[in-house]
């Protein structure tokens, strides 16, 4: 388990607070999904993707969970959020990262960026970017599907 924690703990908080835009909110969903892995290792199928990929999805729609829920309590709107503390190569890293992929994702057409960045940058379900936009579900999960994919092949290059 703290090896686990060691290696995803970040990822699975950064993903929650990004999406929940509260700290202490963030650091339950963490602590959820990582003992979620722990209790039921069976969950990450190897050959669907990484480790990571995974409790990225995870804790993303675990967070998603969070605001659907709480969506009749007082609005989030106001909250100070503060960063995890993280080490300057880390970030660092992660920029030039963050980077490559913005610049990935770019390249891609419109219907396909757009439908990334409503799904992972604002936290929309499939249902909710087809509701939004007017176009089917089935076509909403093919644009977000085949952009991943892009963004993950020049990745992998």
């Amino acid at each position: 388990m703290a090896e686990l924690f060691d290696r995803y703990s970040r990822l699975v908080y950064s993903i929650s607070l990004r999406v929940l835009k509260e700290p202490s909110l963030a650091e339950d969903v963490m602590q959820e999904v990582l003992m979620q892995v722990w209790r039921s290792p069976g969950g990450f199928i190897a050959q669907r993707g990484s480790m990571g990929a995974w409790l990225a999805v995870v804790a993303r729609n675990r967070s998603i969970d969070v605001l659907r829920r709480r969506a009749h309590q007082e609005p989030l709107e106001g909250l100070t959020v503060a960063e995890q503390p993280r080490s300057m190569l880390r970030s660092v890293e992660d920029e030039l990262l963050m980077n490559q992929v913005r610049s990935v994702v770019m390249q891609l057409p419109e219907d396909q960026q757009s439908s990334l960045q409503m799904a992972y940058f604002d936290g929309m379900s499939h249902s909710e970017i087809a509701e939004r936009t007017g176009i089917p579900l089935g076509t909403v999960k093919t644009r977000i599907r085949s952009g991943l994919s892009a963004v993950r092949k020049v990745l992998q290059a």
